[in-house]
């Protein structure tokens, strides 16, 4: 995480910046936001004078006049390479307001839904992609699979996006979202790919279908996603590349004459 004051690289979830004593949770202050647009989803947020929020190079729809752009790399090249690998852009836009009650707008890149996490108490992990904008306590980094199984079974690969520090971020989700809190040793078994995040407390795992006619003829592959409380799971009802599948026999085909 780094200080959005002096730009310190401080440990995720400080209270106070080592280098000049900044309090940190001051600065994660409750955004005024407003989610609109039913499955063509954008997010309203309010920023008053010195409050500030990041996104991914060209995230931003419109802003009101107070509100001022600095796009940069945001944690220096390598930080900026892991995002890169992980779905998002090299270069990281930060909205700062300079003046009281400014908006912002920025739109989801797919049909879907947008949902807002809190990563102060838990970080949370997060398909490629799914970062959308968040406060600038918020730190967006890649995350590596531990699991084989679900890297190479899982449906999401091996890199995902792990989001920690201090305060709210938000996500762009395929489709209609569900969320669920799991208790602790509770499993549920999700199709491959429909898994858009979970907090980091959350066993992410895959396992194999189990009955022959259920391989051949189920219609859900090898292998189901297992996720394991305790934590929130955030699930949605599409992919894109099912979608993608679902398309392709009604474009248009090349003339090859």
């Amino acid at each position: 995480m780094v200080c959005p004051k002096c730009g310190k690289q401080i440990a995720d979830g400080a209270k106070f910046c080592s280098g000049c004593g900044n309090r940190i949770a001051d600065v994660a202050t409750q955004l005024r936001y407003e989610i609109f647009g039913a499955n063509l989803p954008a997010v309203s947020i309010k920023l008053d004078a010195g409050e500030s929020i990041y996104t991914q190079s060209g995230g931003m729809i419109w802003m009101d006049s107070g509100i001022v752009m600095n796009t940069n790399m945001k944690g220096g090249f390598l930080k900026g390479l892991g995002r890169m690998l992980s779905g998002d852009s090299l270069f990281i836009a930060t909205y700062e307001s300079k003046a009281p009650d400014q908006e912002i707008v920025i739109a989801s890149t797919f049909p879907g839904s947008i949902v807002k996490v809190d990563v102060t108490n838990q970080a949370v992990i997060a398909q490629k992609s799914a970062f959308l904008c968040a406060q600038s306590t918020v730190t967006v980094s890649l995350y590596i699979t531990k699991s084989i199984k679900a890297g190479l079974f899982g449906g999401e690969g091996f890199i995902l996006q792990r989001l920690s520090g201090t305060g709210a971020a938000f996500l762009e989700i395929d489709g209609s979202l569900v969320e669920r809190s799991l208790k602790p040793g509770e499993t549920i078994r999700v199709n491959t790919g429909n898994v858009a995040a979970f907090e980091e407390s959350v066993k992410y795992s895959a396992e194999m279908v189990k009955g022959f006619k259920n391989i051949l003829f189920g219609g859900e592959g090898l292998f189901l996603t297992t996720l394991t409380g305790p934590g929130k799971v955030w699930l949605q009802t599409m992919t894109v590349p099912t979608l993608a599948e679902r398309l392709i026999p009604f474009l248009p085909k090349p003339d090859n004459n």
